[in-house]
């Protein structure tokens, strides 16, 4: 039964990274392409941890990857920032709808 579960959050955590990379393809600037690709990829990661997790047990290998979850998220709004604030001192402006 563990094995569902984890395959399953697996599956949503794919689905997620998909959407984000859609997203950082599709979207019109900078700042958009930054929201949907942060967001969609911490979660995505978050859920295929949690399937690796469920897969492992409660064991040293399962924190590890909490662990390294929670360094991804730090790293990963560390960075957007510095994107969108770098693209803003460029002079990048957010779309507009007409």
């Amino acid at each position: 039964m563990s094995d569902v579960v984890a395959a399953a959050l697996v599956a949503v955590g794919t689905g997620f990274f998909v959407a984000g990379t859609i997203g950082m393809l599709r979207f019109p600037d900078v700042y958009t392409r930054l929201h949907a690709l942060t967001k969609a990829d911490n979660l995505g990661l978050g859920f295929v941890v949690a399937g690796l997790a469920v897969n492992n047990g409660p064991t040293l290998v399962a924190a590890k990857l909490i662990i390294i979850w929670l360094l991804v998220l730090t790293s990963s709004g560390l960075g957007s920032h510095l994107i969108g604030r770098a693209a803003r001192e460029q002079g990048a402006v957010p779309w507009k709808r007409s």
